[in-house]
């Protein structure tokens, strides 16, 4: 007998939606080819490579030509941070960035550029007057998340782009997590750059894409073909774009026919449940503005990991926080970022539900998740109820 599982970890990577896997299908067997080829098989995938830049392009309200394929958020986080900084330069990001900014950032200060991290509230949100303040002379870039991956919580980023216009300092934000969950408007933020990865609004991993705004000269990281208007060597990955581009419609759809509404309810219920059903539990983030589908949850004098592996033994897959650093022990860098001592950190659990979660997952998850933090706190030696 199989046992049932129910996924809650839409954070880390998100399922294929069955419409994405059909639209990337042919472009693996019969429409196999070369968009850079002249003959009809490349110039089939051209205008798949065309069709699925116009999609992602109208999820962020931009030009097409201003979208780069990448193979993912990191990549395109990358590039925007390496494509403009440079040795003498000045960074400002935050301190509850995702990896792929921060250790961006870490390299950058090893090259000859100085960066300011920002700190955020207790409810994990950065201070636009911050980033005003953290401004110099020599500030080449602002690089702020729109949503964090940990806590869900939504940033001001058209206030930090207006900062960044005012100063006419270039503005990144990493949109990975916000893509298909909020609305994402460059013209409205006021960003020069928007990175976001596909993984995460159900399409395949391996492909991202980053907005470059008209104008925005960036230096490549990869050198060979004039690919991507010369700004990302490389032979497309024609089915991922494709994919790409079908999940970015779906997305754009979703923000208007009620299916992330939809989501949104059945994140507050089951949140709502747990904190009701369970003693010595709270919310991180609980007061901010969130993305609708992500909640994070301590539950004191348990180890979240252990929580996560019993979870996972009960069929329930949720995480302690960024899926990159998992097999870390230290305590999450974003909760302790606002202000969580470490042993309420390493009890975080976070909750993250995709398009494909169902009201009885949600049920599924509230049967076993009390029991567990009932059963691991009788094993804790500190504990006494």
């Amino acid at each position: 007998m199989n046992m049932q599982r129910v996924y809650l970890d839409n954070n880390a990577t998100s399922p294929l939606l069955p419409e994405v896997l059909e639209a990337m299908h042919p472009y693996y067997a019969e429409r196999f080819g070369n968009a850079s080829s002249i003959h009809q098989q490349g110039q089939h995938a051209r205008a798949a490579v065309e069709s699925a830049r116009e999609s992602v392009a109208a999820l962020v309200n931009c030009r097409p030509a201003e979208i780069v394929f990448t193979s993912g958020g990191t990549e395109a986080d990358n590039l925007a941070i390496f494509g403009l900084a440079a040795a003498g330069d000045h960074v400002i990001t935050s301190t509850i960035e995702h990896h792929a900014v921060l250790n961006a950032c870490h390299q950058l200060e090893r090259n000859g550029v100085e960066v300011t991290f920002v700190p955020v509230d207790g409810s994990g949100r950065v201070d636009p007057a911050d980033v005003k303040r953290a401004l110099r002379a020599n500030t080449k870039l602002i690089s702020i998340m729109m949503a964090n991956n940990e806590t869900g919580v939504a940033q001001p980023v058209g206030e930090i782009g207006r900062i960044a216009a005012e100063a006419d300092v270039y503005f990144h934000t990493d949109a990975v997590q916000a893509a298909g969950k909020l609305p994402v408007d460059v013209a409205e933020i006021g960003c020069d750059l928007l990175s976001i990865s596909g993984h995460k609004m159900h399409a395949p991993q391996g492909i991202g894409a980053l907005y470059v705004r008209k104008g925005t000269l960036i230096k490549p990281m990869l050198f060979g073909g004039s690919h991507e208007r010369q700004r990302r060597a490389g032979t497309e990955n024609v089915p991922a774009i494709v994919a790409l581009g079908k999940a970015a419609e779906m997305a754009r759809a979703g923000l208007g026919d009620g299916s992330v509404a939809r989501v949104g309810v059945l994140r507050d219920e089951m949140e709502k449940s747990i904190l009701d059903s369970v003693p010595e539990a709270g919310l991180n983030s609980g007061g901010a503005l969130r993305v609708p589908n992500t909640t994070n949850i301590y539950f004191d004098h348990i180890e979240g990991e252990a929580m996560v592996i019993a979870l996972d033994l009960k069929g329930l897959a949720v995480s302690t926080g960024a899926a990159c650093s998992s097999g870390a022990i230290e305590p999450s860098h974003v909760l302790t970022a606002m202000g969580l001592p470490p042993e309420r950190a390493r009890a975080s659990i976070r909750f993250s539900l995709g398009k494909q979660n169902t009201k009885d997952d949600v049920q599924f998850a509230l049967n076993v998740v009390p029991e567990t933090v009932a059963w691991l706190r009788e094993l804790s030696p500190v504990y006494t109820g």
